[in-house]
């Protein structure tokens, strides 16, 4: 049958590997796929439609219905060894491919079906496997589980023009045509498809197929409305459908190819030019030839028009879809240029360029911002374009957005930031479709990027669906264990609901299973004794916590840190020496030589704002200078601008090395040494606390004066978090 043909035309070879075996033929097809984490290439450009359905049941439908009772007895050989790989590795697309090919080598039924099945589980959008998929159905005569692939395969991806094309040549090739239930199956197939993947720039061969069918039928009024729809629609062989229908409408009696309530508005339209040449004087003898005797009727108009008025009909017909052909024109030009630009409009494990990457964002920017302007016409917003610039909601629109992404997010399935746009997009129209593409995005595309998946369970706590984002992070937690995140947001999110207990119960956990990782224990133990301090207030279990973690991670400084901050910010009544306590662990540990002297100077501090006695004061601070003497000698000279050099000193003392001070900024004392004896004190020998005191003034001015300085190292835990 001439459809038949038709459907035939633009299928192609593929290779074992799913490559196309010709490359100019590749780049003609409306190749379209939506790549998972690491996915293989597809043959086909299809996508999902704008309505996605639950990829739990698109992508992991169950066997085929009566697999298990056509076993054909033991597996291959190396069937095992090839699964086992896979297995092992599921972003191993070379392995799958290595898999699938052994499988049909052997040509062994059950192989194939569990092979294919996996593998069309992990990869849904490659459409070549789908199609060798129901191939090899129909082959062994199982029509109906061919029809169930391909129902299966255009679930995952709805705007593959190709599989909707195989799918209709595989149900004229096994439904009786000559049955009326077959006819309209048919073309209820046909409307699914065109609905589906119509709007798609390369869906020409879709609305071609179905209009000649159409016409095969003797439907030449459904003809007319099938290419009166795609005249609608900027496709890239726009041009060709014109002439397709002028031919068609030219070729057939308008009865024909009209409805009748299309042809009598069409030949109302035409006795109106009529009257209104009259009016004009276009025929000056008209009105004589219309004069009748008085009380003649005019004669009953018989339905029959003249030859000359069919062809002025004809000419108005035409001329209303010159109208649309034009306006459809317009549309396609504004977006040729970026269709120009996308190179690689179908799925490819291997990533886009640059250039690439940027065509997509440039188009999906514009169509938006072209959405946005036929909303405010709709609207009644837009009052500065002018009446000509006005779009047409059949061009642009909210669906032509859906679309686009839905195209792009084919051949850049593999890039979150698609993703993220395309939510961002949906979310202040539907909640229900944002939804659905998190869960496309997270379950069978991005599986492996935690950072979407943690946006996903903010989404749906901030819209009230707690108990999915709860599912949302223990799946999450399950799949890709060892993440802090993610067990820190599953603490969070039950300490936002109230929950203090489970949240607690989250971060102890947490501490008891990472024992074995002190970087991690430690991690969890300082987020522990901070919720403790903060939330429980309860200090000495948040004491507790840390100096349980000191025990096993000695030597890291972040949890002495976060000791000496709750010390500091606790009630000194009751705790009064619990600052130096820290200060003298910290300084017992196996800590670096410039840690000990911040602790050693925090201490220092922290008696000379709260010391008691100035016995105790003097006393820490000989201990201060005894641990610079033995840690800091380098350092102290670095601090004190080596003021012991004589070059230094002799240019210090002629004035040469004074600067001026920067504008706007105060001059600063210039640093004393701190082992720099201070000068004689009147009234007796108090040659220490004058050290001290000299001591003191420099840290004012040193370290007081930048009072935000005081408190970074104490805040470094913030940066605690392990690379992700």
């Amino acid at each position: 049958m001439c459809y038949l043909t038709m459907a035939a035309e633009g299928t192609e070879e593929f290779s074992d590997n799913g490559h196309f075996t010709n490359p100019a033929e590749f780049m003609a097809l409306e190749v379209s796929e939506r790549p998972q984490t690491e996915l293989g290439v597809s043959e086909d450009k299809g996508g999902s439609g704008t309505e996605m359905a639950n990829p739990s049941v698109i992508y992991s439908g169950p066997p085929l219905e009566g697999d298990e009772e056509e076993e054909e007895g033991d597996l291959p050989v190396d069937f095992d060894r090839l699964w086992k790989v896979v297995s092992d590795n599921p972003q191993d697309f070379n392995g799958w491919t290595d898999l699938l090919q052994y499988c049909e080598q052997e040509g062994h039924m059950t192989a194939s079906r569990r092979a294919l099945n996996a593998f069309l589980v992990k990869y849904p959008l490659c459409y070549g496997y789908w199609k060798k998929f129901a191939d090899m159905e129909r082959r062994a005569g199982h029509n109906s589980k061919a029809e169930e692939v391909c129902v299966r395969g255009l679930k995952a991806i709805p705007l593959s023009v190709d599989l909707w094309i195989h799918y209709i040549n595989l149900l004229l090739g096994t439904l009786n045509m000559n049955l009326s239930e077959s006819i309209e199956r048919i073309r209820s197939a046909f409307e699914e498809a065109v609905t589906a993947a119509g709007w798609d720039w390369h869906s020409d061969r879709l609305w071609d197929l179905y209009a000649e069918w159409e016409k095969e039928q003797g439907n030449l009024l459904t003809m007319t409305v099938v290419y009166d729809r795609v005249m609608r629609v900027p496709t890239q062989l726009y041009s060709t459908h014109y002439e397709k229908l002028k031919s068609h409408l030219t070729s057939h009696a308008l009865q024909d190819v009209l409805s009748p309530e299309d042809y009598i508005k069409l030949r109302a339209e035409y006795k109106q030019i009529q009257i209104q040449a009259k009016k004009e004087g276009s025929n000056p003898t008209a009105d004589e030839e219309e004069e009748r005797p008085p009380g003649e009727d005019e004669p009953a108009d018989s339905g029959k028009d003249s030859e000359e008025a069919m062809q002025k009909m004809q000419e108005l017909l035409l001329a209303s879809r010159e109208q649309m052909y034009l306006q459809n024109e317009s549309e396609v030009r504004k977006r040729w240029n970026y269709e120009e630009g996308i190179k690689r409009p179908y799925f490819h494990v291997k990533p886009l360029d640059r250039a690439q990457l940027k065509a997509w964002h440039s188009y999906l920017d514009w169509e938006m911002a072209e959405a946005q302007a036929v909303q405010e016409v709709i609207e009644g917003t837009s009052v500065e374009a002018p009446e000509h610039s006005k779009v047409s909601e059949s061009f642009a629109g909210h669906k032509r957005v859906l679309i686009l992404f839905e195209r792009c997010l084919i051949a850049c399935a593999l890039y979150e930031e698609f993703w993220d746009k395309y939510v961002r997009y949906l979310e202040p129209r539907s909640l229900e479709e944002t939804r659905s593409v998190y869960r496309q995005a997270c379950e069978v595309h991005l599986p492996y990027k935690h950072s979407f998946r943690l946006q996903w369970s903010t989404f749906e706590e901030r819209h009230g669906n707690i108990l999915e984002a709860q599912r949302i992070l223990e799946s999450l937690e399950q799949s890709m264990p060892g993440l802090a995140m993610v067990r820190l947001r599953r603490a969070g999110l039950e300490r936002r609901l109230g929950r203090l207990d489970k949240a607690e119960s989250l971060l102890r956990e947490a501490v008891e299973q990472n024992k074995d990782k002190p970087h991690l224990h430690a991690f969890f133990s300082i987020k522990l004794a901070r919720f403790l301090l903060k939330l429980g207030k309860n200090p000495s279990k948040a004491r507790a916590v840390l100096q349980e973690a000191i025990e096993l991670s000695p030597d890291n400084s972040k949890l002495y840190l976060n000791l000496l901050e709750l010390e500091v910010s606790g009630d000194l009544r009751v705790n009064g020496g619990g600052v130096q306590q820290c200060v003298s662990k910290a300084l017992a540990a196996p800590l670096s030589p410039k840690t000990k002297i911040l602790f050693s100077q925090r201490g220092l501090q922290f008696a000379e704002d709260f010391g008691t006695t100035v016995q105790s004061v003097l006393s820490i601070y000989e201990e201060h200078q005894k641990l610079l003497d033995e840690l800091g000698g380098k350092k102290r000279g670095a601090e004190n601008g080596d003021n012991d050099d004589p070059e230094k000193m002799s240019k210090m003392d002629d004035g040469s090395a004074v600067t001026a001070p920067v504008q706007g900024v105060p001059p600063t004392m210039p640093p004393v040494s701190m082992t720099t004896p201070p000068p004689p004190v009147m009234g007796g020998d108090m040659s220490g606390y004058g050290s001290y005191s000299n001591w003191y003034q420099q840290q004012q001015q040193q370290q007081y004066g930048g009072y935000g300085g005081y408190h970074n190292p104490w805040n470094q835990y913030n940066q605690y978090y392990p690379s992700s």
